[in-house]
């Protein structure tokens, strides 16, 4: 059985496992992300006596993840300090020399639970994370969505909250989902050191619920996911599925007609079956796709 490798490079962490082509988890370490050289070091550190037949890679972005393209395998225009165009793939290449699979990290983790977690044996699913930023992604028709490059569903415009003075957190569109709702602007927004420090009762998880419902909102019309699995640390917060479901189903009075999204909502927008792993069981299937194109 081959033995692959796996990096879940997030703007906060990254995390670096090994594992199986059906996504178990053998190993698994994480260091901060701080700058490509010295967060790359440990990344090569860990790996140096790991003999994997294949690498998948699920990144922050945006990045670019169109073979053939110039700046393939490169995180471009991220607003995270020290990594705009960044050739992570390169970099891996030049060091492991074994075949990658490279997608963004939401991408990756969206197809580790379409194959092993929450979405498993459905033909479509949605993946949100909401953390230090926040993305999506998403299979249809059992493959994952590509075009000029990837989606980029964090930074959709959504309307402010009538309680809401905050400006955003966005560097390029300030009051975008990314910059209303992420974790940053949940600190910033409410003085704060963590969410965590908010209780479970704080007005935050209401405002909070009230964006993400929205992002939901459009993501359910236009792709019309048959699952929608949220994670990222500011999910952990578990009172935000109730208050987020019923918000959806108020902005969607009924214009949409289907069990999933009346009777069983609760079982339709979820958690990750694959708790933590799912991004690096993510980059796994994309470094089994790799070794076997």
């Amino acid at each position: 059985m081959k033995t692959l490798g796996a990096i879940e490079a997030g703007g906060t962490k990254f995390v670096c496992g090994i594992g199986t082509a059906d996504g178990r988890v053998l190993d698994r370490a994480s260091f901060p992300t701080t700058t490509p050289d010295e967060t790359m070091r440990k990344v090569f550190d860990y790996f140096a006596d790991k003999r994997i037949d294949a690498m998948g890679i699920g990144s922050f972005g945006p990045i670019d993840p169109i073979p053939g393209s110039p700046t393939y395998g490169y995180i471009t225009t991220t607003p995270k300090p020290y990594w705009t165009n960044f050739n992570l793939v390169g970099a891996v290449k030049d060091q492991l020399n074994v075949p990658i699979g490279f997608d963004t990290d939401v991408n990756g983790a969206a197809l580790g639970e379409s194959r092993w977690g929450a979405a498993q044996g459905l033909d479509s699913c949605l993946y949100i994370t909401v953390g230090t930023g926040i993305g999506a992604g998403a299979v249809v028709g059992g493959k994952l969505i590509h075009g000029l490059s990837h989606p980029e569903m964090g930074h959709i415009l959504v309307p402010r909250h009538p309680g809401d003075p905050y400006e955003g957190t966005c560097p390029y569109h300030k009051d975008c989902l990314e910059g209303l709702a992420a974790g940053p602007a949940i600190v910033k927004r409410w003085n704060v050191q963590h969410g965590t420090d908010l209780p479970a009762d704080h007005p935050a998880w209401e405002m909070e619920a009230y964006y993400l419902a929205q992002a939901l909102m459009n993501y359910v019309l236009i792709l019309s996911p048959e699952k929608i699995v949220m994670g990222g640390g500011v999910m952990k917060q578990t009172q935000l599925f109730p208050l987020i479901a019923e918000k959806l189903q108020q902005l969607l009075s009924g214009y949409v007609q289907h069990p999933s999204l009346n009777q069983n909502i609760g079982s339709y927008i979820v958690p990750p079956g694959l708790g933590d792993n799912a991004g690096l069981a993510g980059a796994l299937a994309l470094a089994d796709a790799a070794v076997n194109s």
